[in-house]
């Protein structure tokens, strides 16, 4: 009941405000400042203003006919006066007070004053009146309009406090839907967080005398989950470029159940944190670029049946980045993270989905306006768009050339920061087909990330352009054992189709 009060009378001081002028007003009698307008010096204490907190700051008021000081205050348990307000006040007939800040006898149950001299808040007095003693009427609408908005505050809060508790209660069993659980927990050991993303926290573990990486869903992301497994699932998916699945546990019950997903540790970690702390040469760019091509070609392409094991359908990962793609010892590169990823059976409809997934700054152009044909090719080419950045992201970090090599920025950040809203990325990417910025040496152009979708390379393609390559520094004079310097026409099929010993073939770089 007393926060109700406290609450009432601070309602109804905001409500005299609001009838009765600005808090920045002048005093009766007050003498003018050179303008011709009314000023006075009332002391000042908001609780919001940590400048004031003795309540004996000083502050001019003026720019109205009748300036006043005011002051509202609380009884304390020991009989002190606790001041909560002070400041400056305009009224019209309200203050009757000159040189004392008294106690208002209009307003019962609110310790409210004013007066209209200079400094005249600082001090106030306080004065008891009577239960009997009503308030004359012209405040009885004040004081009612308070108690409405009280109650009408309090049943506004207690209705969003059920709803919030109707939303967080799930009325049937979370798990009901989720998989059984695999059989007995494996003896796992938590080390270390790792990384975090979108829908889970991966910690580095340890299983038995070997290292495991551990994925932890939240409940609401269950879907997730699901998915991941799902993929890692399917028939002929232990492929050397694509995370080593172990397994999956339920850790927990009820609200606070953990969904963990167990694969393969990788202690170099992700692309985009390898990149960070590390350039890489040609050699290095090859194997790299090569076996996340080949990863996601694999990942792509449908797969026969084949003796006992089922046909596997192409799958579209849906939030291809450098953040998704980890590093081998030997500096290979492996693709996880399928949480948003789709595949595709012949004849059966992939499931509801809808086309705004993935990371804004790798999103494809018909991604980002909205444009998407619901078929596998349309999923399968907005991944070689995001590879397309991730290509970038392995040249801006090469030493392939004399250029100097710069610190490590993700797609588009030169352009628009690290956290780019959507608007900004359709402004950028869709209105002003602006792609990341290119060093004159790279001929200034991707097709991987093509505007026209139907243009864009395939990741076979890709790992073919990577290929070459390789076998253009097998056979070039550019570089021998004794001499490590690259020149940039080892990175032709790259940037464009100068190689007379092979077909032609779509230049992967060329001019805008």
């Amino acid at each position: 009941m007393l926060n109700i009060t406290q609450f009432l009378s601070s309602t109804l001081v905001l409500i005299l405000i609001i009838l009765h002028g600005d808090l920045s007003a002048g005093a009766k009698g007050a003498p003018y400042n050179e303008e011709g307008v009314s000023t006075i010096t009332c002391a000042y204490y908001s609780e919001n203003d940590p400048d004031c907190k003795d309540g004996k700051c000083p502050r001019p008021c003026e720019g109205s006919p009748k300036p006043y000081c005011f002051a509202t205050w609380k009884n304390g348990t020991d009989g002190q006066i606790e001041i909560e307000m002070q400041g400056c006040w305009s009224v019209e007939d309200d203050c009757m007070n000159d040189s004392q800040c008294v106690q208002s006898p209009s307003i019962q149950h609110l310790n409210f004053c004013c007066c209209s001299e200079p400094l005249c808040n600082i001090k106030v007095k306080n004065v008891y009146y009577p239960p009997t003693l009503s308030p004359p009427t012209t405040t009885v609408p004040l004081v009612g309009l308070a108690a409405v908005i009280v109650l009408v505050f309090w049943m506004w809060k207690r209705f969003k406090r059920q709803v919030y508790y109707r939303q967080q209660l799930p009325t049937v069993d979370p798990t009901r839907d989720l998989p059984p659980s695999p059989g007995p927990e494996r003896p796992i050991k938590l080390i270390e967080v790792r990384a975090r993303g979108r829908f889970g926290t991966v910690w580095k573990a340890q299983l038995h005398d070997k290292l495991v990486a551990v994925k932890k869903f939240p409940l609401q992301d269950r879907h997730s989950w699901t998915t991941e497994q799902d993929i890692y699932r399917l028939p002929h998916m232990n492929h050397e470029n694509i995370l080593k699945f172990i397994g999956t546990e339920r850790r927990g019950d009820n609200l606070s159940l953990e969904l963990w997903l167990i694969t393969e540790f990788h202690q170099n970690g992700s692309l985009c944190e390898y990149l960070k702390g590390n350039t890489i040469t040609l050699s290095e760019l090859i194997k790299m670029a090569g076996s996340m091509a080949r990863g996601l070609a694999f990942l792509h392409d449908e797969i026969p049946a084949l003796g006992d094991k089922a046909a596997k359908p192409a799958v579209a990962h849906r939030d291809f980045k450098s953040k998704n793609v980890l590093i081998n010892t030997d500096l290979s590169c492996c693709i996880a993270d399928f949480g948003l990823a789709l595949k595709f059976e012949p004849g059966k409809n992939p499931g509801e989905t809808h086309g705004l997934v993935g990371t804004r700054r790798y999103m494809a152009p018909e991604v980002l306006e909205g444009a998407i044909s619901f078929n596998r090719d349309a999923f399968l080419r907005i991944d070689m768009y995001a590879c397309g950045m991730v290509l970038w992201e392995l040249l801006a970090r090469c030493t392939a050339t004399d250029a100097s090599v710069g610190e490590y920025q993700l797609p588009y950040e030169e352009e628009v920061g690290q956290h780019p809203t959507l608007e900004d990325m359709q402004e950028l990417v869709v209105i002003n087909k602006v792609r990341p910025a290119i060093k004159e040496h790279w001929l200034k152009h991707t097709e991987c990330w093509d505007h026209d979708a139907e243009a864009r390379l395939s990741a076979d393609c890709v790992l073919e352009r990577v290929n070459q390559v390789e076998r253009n520094m097998l056979t070039s004079s550019l570089v021998s054992p004794s001499n490590t310097a690259i020149n940039a026409q080892q990175l032709q099929p790259l940037i464009i189709n100068t190689n007379q010993g092979l077909p032609p073939v779509t230049p992967l770089v060329q001019t805008i």
